[in-house]
């Protein structure tokens, strides 16, 4: 039987409480420890458990893939809250790395994270699991370009970028773990398309932002449902127990925070 997704958060965070940071980084380590653990609800490194566990990997094989895309989205963070992005100085109730620690030293933590999740990535034999968090973070960063620039005239296609493709790495990191032959990847990765658009439409409907504002609450909750939908049916196309990924798509679908 699966873990359920409770149990692989606890794995995650056990893994990432204990991941011992590269020496050479000193003191700066510490603050790149305040920026992993200021909480979230983990679901990138959860989504790539539960996908290798679906394909017959054991979770604990899949951590320092897990834990790598979880650094990746951390260093995103806080290079975004910098006074050149969008100068937030509360992060999830508390300071951010920059308003806590200053703006130099949190350009530097946020490299750190991103130096340390390649690190963690190529522990593995096959190079594909780094090339692909590679791939997903020049998406994610091309997507921040686009934003930046106020070029923001196709929303969804931003999304697809600043947020999607590290959701869709979620899904392909697990499946180069799992040595799954690339033929075969085609399913999971619309899968992984469709929760990364889900995640980001739910999140403007929560903000008041993005789809939601420029198309209204409703269509944007009848996106979310129509791409919740759509996830769904991508799992039950697979042959193997996708139980806790459909409990994942669903809580991503409703939550409210």
């Amino acid at each position: 039987m699966p873990a359920s997704p409770d149990e692989l958060r606890e794995l995650v965070e056990e893994y990432l409480e204990d991941l011992g940071l590269s020496p050479e980084l000193g003191q700066l380590a510490a603050v790149a420890r305040y920026a992993l653990d200021g909480g979230g609800k983990r679901i990138r490194p959860l989504l790539c458990l539960a996908t290798g566990e679906a394909v017959g990997v054991e979770p604990r094989s899949l951590l320092p893939a897990a834990a790598a895309l979880e650094l990746v989205h951390t260093f995103s963070l806080v290079h975004d809250d910098l006074p050149a992005l969008d100068d937030d100085a509360f992060r999830r109730g508390r300071p951010s790395v920059h308003a806590e620690f200053g703006e130099a030293t949190a350009i530097l933590a946020g490299d750190a994270l991103l130096a340390e999740a390649f690190r963690l990535a190529l522990t593995y034999s096959s190079p594909q699991v780094a090339r692909e968090l590679a791939q997903a973070t020049l998406g994610m960063i091309g997507g921040q370009y686009i934003d930046v620039r106020g070029e923001t005239g196709d929303v969804l296609a931003l999304h697809r970028l600043k947020t999607g493709r590290l959701f869709a790495a979620c899904i392909g990191c697990a499946l180069w773990v799992a040595e799954v032959p690339q033929a075969d990847q085609a399913g999971w990765r619309r899968f992984g398309d469709q929760v990364g658009l889900l995640f980001q439409v739910v999140d403007d409907l929560l903000d008041g932002d993005g789809y939601a504002r420029e198309h209204g609450p409703e269509q944007a909750r009848a996106l979310a449902d129509t791409t919740a939908e759509r996830a769904a049916a991508l799992l039950d196309t697979f042959p193997a127990d996708t139980s806790i990924l459909a409990a994942i798509v669903s809580t991503l679908s409703t939550r409210v925070s």
